[in-house]
């Protein structure tokens, strides 16, 4: 749920602490006006992070949005892709992993 309330830059200096607060609440902000119009945003950190992690994520897959366009058509006339499985791409990498724990699980073993 997106909770977005508008009020003056005036109000919410005299509510700044209120509302500090009140946007710790996930997806809520505060969009402050002056003079009617919209000037200055506010949100939690963690919800600031969420927004710059993905905007970098989209700069990083420029064609993001056309393979999820792409992939939801596929799902809707259910015309699914064979994609590779993880050991296809990774050959080994999971019995390499798996051995690796053994052999720390000795050594930790061998210390008690």
């Amino acid at each position: 749920m997106n909770t977005k309330t508008t009020i003056s830059i005036s109000e919410a200096r005299v509510r700044l602490f209120e509302i500090a607060e009140e946007v710790q609440s996930p997806h809520t902000v505060f969009s402050f006006t002056e003079k009617g119009k919209p000037k200055v945003v506010m949100m939690s950190a963690e919800n600031f992070e969420s927004w710059a992690e993905t905007l970098e994520v989209m700069s990083d897959f420029p064609s993001l949005r056309k393979e999820l366009k792409e992939t939801q058509k596929a799902i809707a006339n259910k015309t699914y892709k064979k994609w590779a499985k993880f050991d296809d791409v990774f050959p080994g990498l999971i019995k390499t992993k798996a051995v690796v724990k053994k052999v720390i699980k000795k050594k930790v073993s061998h210390k008690k």
